[in-house]
């Protein structure tokens, strides 16, 4: 009888299975091996470490520790707290580890980011179930590990394993964040054929990726198929359409959302504010900050006050941008003011870029983001004196720039394009069809923007270098291997610079193509000399 409580109460209320437990050891009654798993599952659900060593005394004390059982569930106990040495001494001295016992000490190394251990241990497993697949596939795409992660599902169906929904989840999502739509569309259709449940959480997957892949209409088709919604499925798609800069659109689905008797969380109204802000809806922004609180009663976090700061400083209002953050009630962030010095960047604002500067710098010393916008600024305005001053700091303090790449999918592979980097099978076809390109889009009027070249170097080597971007590399590749109407999609990790983006827009013209490019803050699309961002991010 207390076993079976015990049990009932260590999910949904941990504490109360504690309880019982030493209710049973006062009325005299000794727990059996029945009794521990699930006493030692309720410390897993409270992440209690103290408790967790605690529970493992008992076990010891009244002689289970060899049981299978037990020590299965120590193992996720520790792992699921982290702490991974003493999950991993349990299951070495597990005479016969089970699958759960070897699908438990991955899932702990999977949680500390040790992919490779997770990895090793799961080529060493003398049998696998679903499960096991699963945790080893969502434990690469947890770590970032995606190609890895769509690898090893690549793998799993070579084997003829049926993936469940669950696996499902980490390799789509694995797909969004490449940009890789075709294996998001075929992982779709895997989906379909299977006859999968498009349940809230997969089905919320499609959307990010359909809207992360660059394919904002058919996001919005999978969320309309989609039987049951919940608020991170209503926030997915408003996600989509802010990195999209359809802000109209995200607020009519707030709307519909608040309509449908869903609450909103602090999550939506980030992403909705990041919609205003790249909309240029300053009003709108505003007005929907201040309800937050008074209309949800939800207290704005340091990310919605980013949002506003990034908002008014977009529009141009660097001043009010400025005072909003010195009068906040709370202590601004890096980030915070970060969204400030990008504002000083699109308008070439170096009196406010400099005091920001002065700030953020000592506040964040190793970011190097903020050492290449502040410089970036100077450079505009032919401040070489402060911009080498930038360059020394970088280089006394050991801050180097992450080395920028441009992702494109063709025929179902991924292709990574780095500036420098020769290592493309193609590589001499496409730097020859990345000048023609360059000779056709001067006669359109392209002359080269250098202003966001870091040093003052030659004219011409800043040139030579922008010309050989990751992103113009991997459009040549596109024009070279794809043909119209079908769109060029390119996935960047750092921020389109505006020499390509200026390009992009005459590509897109002179060769009639459509070009969707997603870089670390928004979707761009190039349509006929155009960009949905109207110039503005």
């Amino acid at each position: 009888m207390y076993n079976a409580l015990i049990k009932g109460f260590s999910g949904e209320n941990p504490i109360k299975g504690f309880e019982f437990y030493v209710r049973m050891l006062r009325a005299n009654i000794v727990p059996d091996n029945l009794s521990f798993p699930f006493l030692v599952r309720a410390c897993a659900q409270l992440e209690g470490i103290d408790m967790g060593i605690q529970a493992h005394s008992q076990i010891v004390k009244h002689g289970f520790e060899n049981d299978v059982y037990v020590q299965n569930s120590l193992v996720y106990m520790y792992s699921t707290c982290g702490d991974i040495k003493a999950a991993n001494e349990v299951f070495s001295r597990m005479l016969s580890p089970n699958v759960v016992s070897w699908t438990s000490i991955i899932a702990g190394f999977n949680k500390i980011g040790d992919v490779e251990m997770a990895r090793e241990l799961f080529d060493r497993m003398p049998e696998r179930n679903l499960v096991t697949w699963s945790t080893m596939i969502n434990g690469y795409a947890k770590n970032n590990c995606f190609e890895k992660a769509v690898e090893l599902f690549q793998i799993l169906k070579d084997k003829g394993i049926k993936a469940n929904e669950t696996v499902m989840v980490s390799v789509i999502s694995s797909y969004a964040h490449l940009g890789a739509i075709e294996l998001g569309e075929k992982a779709h259709d895997y989906v379909v054929k299977n006859n999968l449940s498009l349940n809230v959480i997969l089905g919320t997957a499609l959307v990010d990726m359909y809207a992360r892949c660059g394919s904002i209409e058919k996001a919005i088709k999978v969320f309309d198929q989609m039987p049951e919604r919940d608020v991170l499925s209503w926030t997915a798609l408003i996600a989509g359409l802010a990195m999209h800069g359809y802000a109209e659109k995200a607020i009519w689905f707030f709307s519909k959302m608040v309509n449908s008797g869903l609450k909103p969380r602090d999550i939506t109204f980030t992403y909705l504010l990041s919609a205003c802000s790249h909309g240029g809806l300053v009003e709108k922004g505003l007005e929907l900050f201040e309800s937050m609180k008074r209309d949800y009663g939800i207290e704005p976090r340091l990310e919605h006050y980013g949002c506003v700061v990034d908002l008014l400083g977009r529009a141009g209002k660097l001043a009010e941008a400025e005072k909003f953050v010195l009068e906040m009630p709370v202590k601004p962030n890096a980030p915070i003011w970060g969204a400030l010095l990008g504002a000083c960047r699109i308008h070439r604002n170096a009196e406010i870029a400099e005091r920001v500067g002065n700030i953020l710098i000592p506040l964040l010393p190793e970011h190097s983001g903020y050492y290449v916008l502040l410089s970036n600024i100077y450079a505009r305005t032919n401040r070489w004196e402060n911009v080498e001053t930038m360059r020394q700091m970088m280089k006394e303090k050991g801050v180097k720039k992450p080395p920028g790449y441009s992702l494109i999918e063709v025929d179902g592979k991924v292709h990574n394009f780095k500036m420098g980097d020769k290592s493309h099978p193609e590589i001499e076809m496409i730097e020859r069809k990345c000048d023609e390109i360059l000779r056709k889009i001067r006669l359109a009027g392209y002359t080269g923007n250098t202003s966001d070249a870091l040093f003052d170097i030659d004219e011409e080597e800043k040139e030579n270098a922008l010309h050989r971007h990751g992103e113009k590399l991997a459009i040549a590749y596109g024009i070279m291997r794809t043909e119209a109407p079908a769109p060029i999609r390119i996935v960047k990790n750092l921020r389109v610079c505006e020499d390509c983006h200026t390009a992009t827009k005459l590509i897109s013209k002179v060769f009639g193509r459509e070009l969707i490019v997603r870089d670390r803050n928004r979707f761009h699309h190039f349509r006929e000399g155009s960009c949905s961002c109207m110039d503005y991010w």
